[in-house]
């Protein structure tokens, strides 16, 4: 069992930045790669961002290439999202989730085992 809560979330400007985390319980997080979505309003969850068991390995939606960066810290249990030139757009409920049954298809939901409850980023214009 893994347990997330995410932080960082908050209220910026366009062009701004924040850095979200994704805290996890428990002694098998390096054995996990790690996600974070996004559930804009009114709006399906999308997929954001990927890491690898080890952090050799990423992915990124096409939207937040360049402008997002994904990164863990294994020994701390603790995943991070940094993101840069916020857009109105990036406006959503970021959730980080925890899986390990197919790295080939790591941009579905359902490829993921454990979620966390989710933290909100709001972008203004």
């Amino acid at each position: 069992q893994v347990q997330l809560v995410e932080s960082g979330g908050g209220l910026v400007q366009a062009g701004g930045s924040l850095r979200l985390s994704c805290a996890a319980s428990g002694r098998t997080f390096s054995t996990y790669y790690m996600g974070w979505f996004r559930q804009p309003p009114g709006k399906e969850r999308e997929f954001v961002a990927v890491i690898s068991w080890n952090g050799g390995g990423s992915a990124y939606a096409d939207s937040v290439k360049g402008r997002f960066t994904i990164s863990r810290d294994n020994a701390k249990n603790t995943m991070y999202l940094q993101m840069n030139s916020l857009k109105p757009e990036d406006t959503a409920v970021y959730s980080c989730a925890a899986g390990r049954t197919d790295w080939g298809r790591t941009t579905h939901l359902s490829m993921y085992d454990y979620w966390g409850q989710g933290t909100q980023v709001t972008v203004s214009s």
